[in-house]
């Protein structure tokens, strides 16, 4: 049986609302704290502010409450949402897709059964992982700083040593570790295709706001390097979406 990874048949699933790089910002979830609802709100908030696919990482959450969360977000958000480790919860929840760490399922396997148009995401923080990365859509490489949401981790690699590991993976790169405003536009500036967070917006008292202030560093650092084969362009996305508007100088 083949399960989409989007649902046009719901208003809040559909195509032309989503951006044409899905991990160009990455919200990741933290935990449950204010409940199912809550966390779907706060998800939804950091969509307005300009996230481009949703997360779903709750590590110490039973299956069927993360599916629960899954097929509400999924419902809730007009852009990808994609479960940490999980791609049976992912299908099930009707999701668009799944990251993989460097424990879980191997990419190669997820790839045999997942339906056509199934994302798949794969950590990156060494040269073997870069290896078994092969197979994905992007990979997540880091942590790039140190982690405030992530204490296994590992150690920080830097931004010289992502720019390697993006070289290895051969993949679009996905900056992730300790990444804020200030730090997103260094990374893009290093070869990252986007970036992934989990503090910076979820932990915020106002994720919309922070989702916002992600984005804008992010396209002022793209910029003009924006498009992409199949990008629409900015007319074809909601205003809060689009990088700031570029005036001509006027001669004096």
């Amino acid at each position: 049986m083949t399960i989409p990874a989007f649902r046009p048949d719901r208003p809040a699933e559909r195509r032309d609302t989503a951006d044409p790089v899905p991990w160009r910002l990455i919200a990741i979830t933290d935990d449950l704290r204010d409940g199912r609802d809550g966390l779907v709100a706060r998800a939804a908030a950091a969509v307005r502010g300009g996230v481009t696919m949703v997360q779903l990482r709750l590590k110490h959450t039973d299956p069927r409450t993360l599916l629960g969360v899954a097929r509400a977000l999924v419902e809730a958000v007009p852009v990808p949402v994609i479960v940490n480790d999980r791609a049976d919860l992912a299908l099930a929840a009707g999701a668009a897709g799944v990251h993989l760490g460097a424990d879980d399922v191997p990419v190669a396997a997820i790839r045999r059964i997942a339906p056509p148009g199934f994302l798949i995401g794969a950590s990156v923080g060494s040269d073997s992982e870069a290896e078994t990365a092969g197979g994905a859509d992007y990979a997540g490489i880091g942590p790039v700083y140190r982690s405030r949401s992530k204490l296994d981790a590992g150690a920080a690699i830097g931004l010289v040593e992502f720019t390697r590991l993006a070289e290895r993976a051969g993949l679009p790169a996905v900056a992730i570790g300790g990444i804020t405003a200030d730090t997103a536009g260094a990374a893009i500036a290093a070869g990252a295709a986007g970036v992934a967070v989990i503090a910076a917006i979820f932990a915020s008292p106002e994720p919309e706001a922070s989702a916002r202030a992600l984005r804008r560093a992010i396209d002022r650092a793209l910029a003009p390097a924006d498009r992409v084969p199949g990008d629409p362009g900015d007319a074809h996305r909601p205003p809060e979406h689009r990088p700031p508007e570029r005036r001509p100088a006027t001669e004096s």
